[in-house]
């Protein structure tokens, strides 16, 4: 007799803990990744240009200086080094770098110049196994100041594309 009625329990008990597994895996669903992935792409100058990067936040920290050293080789995103795809032959301030798939990284610096950096083996995590010899193309640019930006950003305009980040743009012209 006992048995017969602890099954009403055990099914009840049973579905609330099933219940309890679905919210929880819901609410982990939820929670937005600390950089998440983004991309971006525009036809620039006649050729396909796409973007994929991580795209960190500020979250308070201080970043030119700190968290992006200054002189040092960054992965201009979070996670892997962003990508940077060309379907044909571009300018980029005015050198040529020719069609495909780059790992993108910069060299901030205090006074505000930046090398721009397009590296031949475009699959890396981050910048840690980057080596100058691999560089397709390195190019100086002059960095601005700009309204605040929690998340890292990259747009492509008609002139090149934009990285910005807290407060600050970096320009990067194609033709």
């Amino acid at each position: 007799m006992r048995n017969i009625m602890n099954k009403p329990f055990q099914f009840k008990a049973a579905l609330v803990f099933a219940f309890a597994l679905f919210l929880s895996s819901l609410a982990f669903a939820q929670n937005k990744p600390a950089s998440p992935h983004d991309s971006t792409s525009a036809t620039v100058a006649g050729s396909l240009i796409k973007i994929k990067y991580g795209s960190p936040y500020v979250k308070g920290r201080k970043i030119l200086g700190e968290l992006v050293p200054f002189d040092k080789v960054w992965r201009a995103g979070a996670d892997s080094a962003t990508s940077f795809t060309t379907s044909k032959a571009i300018k980029v301030e005015g050198k040529a770098l020719p069609a495909g798939r780059y790992a993108f990284f910069v060299i901030p610096s205090a006074s505000g110049t930046w090398t721009i950096i397009f590296d031949k083996n475009p699959k890396q995590w981050g910048a840690y196994t980057y080596k100058p010899e691999n560089d397709q193309l390195r190019v100086t640019v002059k960095g601005k100041t700009a309204p605040k930006a929690e998340s890292l950003t990259y747009t492509i305009t008609p002139k090149g594309f934009n990285l910005k980040w807290d407060t600050f743009v970096v320009p990067v012209s194609i033709k």
